[in-house]
Parts: structure tokens; C-alpha cells; sequence
């Protein structure tokens, strides 16, 4: 079973964006694109929030069995 996970080996900040291109099978600079124009969009403090809300939520790889 394919499971979401913080990536670790090629992570920016946390790893969440590679984690979800890793789940989608995309690539990790289109899931960060699209990441910055969600942020920019809500006015980055929302967008920000919700980031790092799904970092801390979400298990890192290698932590999940």
C-alpha cells in the first residue's frame, strides 16, 4: 500500500513537497510550484500554515512500516 511520507533524500525545507510528488509520481519542482502559487494566492500566511500543519502530520520515511 503506497503510503504519504515526509522524503528525506530530496527535501528543500521538510520534505512534504517530495513526499507528495513521490505519491503522485510527478515530478518534486512541479509540486513546489505549485505550492508557492497556492501560497502566494492566500496572501502566504495561510498557505505557510497549512505547510508546515501537514509537515508536522505527516510520518517520515522510514518511520512508517
Amino acid at each position: 500500500m503506497k503510503r504519504l511520507v515526509l522524503n528525506q533524500h530530496d527535501k528543500k525545507l521538510t520534505g512534504l513537497c517530495a513526499g507528495l510528488a513521490d505519491y503522485f509520481e510527478v515530478d518534486a519542482t512541479i509540486v513546489r510550484l505549485i505550492v508557492m502559487v497556492v501560497a502566494l494566492t492566500t496572501w502566504v500566511v495561510p498557505g505557510i500554515l497549512v505547510y508546515f500543519i501537514a509537515s508536522s502530520i505527516t510520518p517520515k520515511e522510514g518511520e512508517v512500516k
